[in-house]
């Protein structure tokens, strides 16, 4: 494969079940084409025109020729400059590692996280959130998580992929939405009556049973295991945490319980005030997950998968 057509099924996965739809991703495409044509020329030399073809501002191509052939990647879920090191060691014994591929964002990828925070806003106003309250709550939480980043050194990892002269590249929010696809799958499929019969149906699946042995396991951080789930939010992408005001909103319009990768204690907090149930699913079984999920398609074609830095591997094939 080329690292073009791996980048290609990464976007296309991921827009297949985006939260949106991909009518809304085609309404968000010709927004965005709308406002390029809108800029002076000036403007468009400073316009990221990827972002015309992909939604997932937090999903890359960061170093490399497109074009250039694969037949083995290391994936992992933090690729910084040690894993792009262990790439380089592994070459030399004689791995073939021809792409790094990382989940979370790395380079330019990093510093533009936060665009991809929007589709939170159509997730609350599906849940049935008022989309001009949705887009308030976030307007806030999105603008922190920018000036969070700006002062990040967004490039290590890729300056040091580039003077290795590996390839490299990120898949995040396209991951994060397989995961959340699946899970809410499994739980349309298996219709959990209570919490603790959640964190059952998530112990069922591979990565979250792996988590288990690794002492970071799903587990119930507020409510009671034999308490009801009622109407349950999976919240699996988005970039990173949205707006702790969203939590009074999530329960008026009737979620019973979140399931997470992750929670800061002040949102979980905030969660417990308005008595919201939370379980945790486990952020590296979750980002393994939707690697994977991602990682199959390319070994049904012939990659080889190394995993490292916490991905736990395995294959739906």
């Amino acid at each position: 494969m080329r690292i073009r057509e791996i980048y290609g099924i990464a976007i296309s996965k991921g827009i297949a079940v985006d939260p949106r739809g991909e009518e809304g991703i085609r309404r968000l495409l010709n927004r965005r084409e709308k406002d390029f044509h809108d800029l002076k020329e000036s403007e468009q030399q400073e316009y990221d025109q990827e972002s015309l073809r992909n939604p997932f501002s937090d999903s890359r191509i960061l170093y490399g020729d497109p074009e250039a052939d694969v037949n083995g990647v290391l994936a992992g879920i933090d690729m910084e400059v040690g894993e792009v090191l262990l790439a380089d060691r592994l070459r030399e014994k004689g791995k073939r590692i021809d792409l790094i591929i990382s989940h979370h964002p790395e380079g330019k990828a990093m510093a533009a996280l936060y665009d991809v925070m929007h589709v939170q806003e159509d997730e609350l106003h599906q849940l049935g959130v008022p989309i001009n309250v949705a887009e308030g709550l976030m307007a806030g939480r999105i603008a922190e998580v920018e000036r969070r980043f700006m002062p990040a050194n967004h490039n290590r990892a890729v300056d040091a992929a580039a003077l290795l002269d590996i390839p490299m590249m990120c898949v995040h929010t396209p991951a994060d939405n397989l995961v959340q696809d699946y899970l809410n799958r499994c739980i349309d499929e298996k219709a959990p009556e209570t919490v603790g019969d959640i964190v059952k149906l998530l112990k069922e699946i591979p990565e979250y049973r792996e988590s288990v042995k690794r002492n970071s396991g799903p587990k119930v951080v507020v409510g009671r295991e034999k308490g009801s789930g009622g109407k349950i939010f999976v919240d699996m992408t988005g970039g990173t945490s949205g707006a702790k005001e969203s939590f009074e909103k999530m329960a008026a319009a009737g979620v019973g319980t979140i399931v997470g990768m992750h929670m800061s204690e002040l949102y979980r907090k905030e969660a417990e005030k308005h008595y919201i149930n939370v379980v945790i699913a486990g952020h590296m079984a979750s980002d393994s997950l939707g690697l994977n999920l991602f990682l199959d398609e390319l070994e049904r074609r012939g990659v080889e998968i190394t995993p490292c830095s916490g991905l736990m591997r395995f294959s739906r094939l």
